[in-house]
């Protein structure tokens, strides 16, 4: 079942598909794509506030714990992308980002959010899951840790 993002905010991030991201068929690897996502993350988190060198800088890491990821039609060679991504769950210890890969006209400009379906053709849809922890992972509250970014990713979370 699919879930009702008319009203989720999401961070656009554009990206062109480099030949050394492609198999001999001109098609994008399937890997690639796990770090668009992670491109996508570093770029939102950055959009509001902090790089993850500073989070990283202040003793807080932000794991993995789950991944995934749906495929609905190929990327290709010199395609133009955005790589859209939002919080979709969200406290003090938990995050997880919904995450799609469009593709876009070559040449257009888009701003950095859209409200809603983002444009494009939906590529790829998914998403990780992470848990905030400390420099010996263990779980460490963002609330606590990082109040001004719990305060910016609460604003955009849904």
């Amino acid at each position: 079942m699919e879930q009702d993002r008319s009203n989720t905010l999401w961070h656009l991030h554009p990206l062109r598909v480099r030949y050394q991201e492609t198999d001999q068929m001109g098609v994008v690897y399937h890997g690639n794509y796990v770090n668009w996502f992670e491109i996508g993350r570093t770029e939102f988190v950055r959009h509001y506030g902090m790089s993850y060198r500073e989070i990283e800088e202040k003793g807080l890491l932000l794991p993995v714990v789950d991944l995934a990821c749906k495929f609905i039609l190929p990327a290709k060679y010199d395609d133009c992308l955005l790589i859209c991504t939002a919080v979709e769950e969200f406290s003090p210890i938990r995050l997880a980002f919904a995450s799609e890969i469009r593709r876009v006209e070559a040449g257009a400009t888009y701003p950095s959010l859209c409200e809603g379906t983002p444009p494009g053709e939906l590529l790829v849809r998914g998403g990780t899951k992470h848990v905030w922890v400390n420099s010996d992972f263990r779980p460490s509250r963002l609330d606590k840790t990082l109040p001004e970014l719990y305060a910016e990713l609460g604003k955009v979370s849904r």
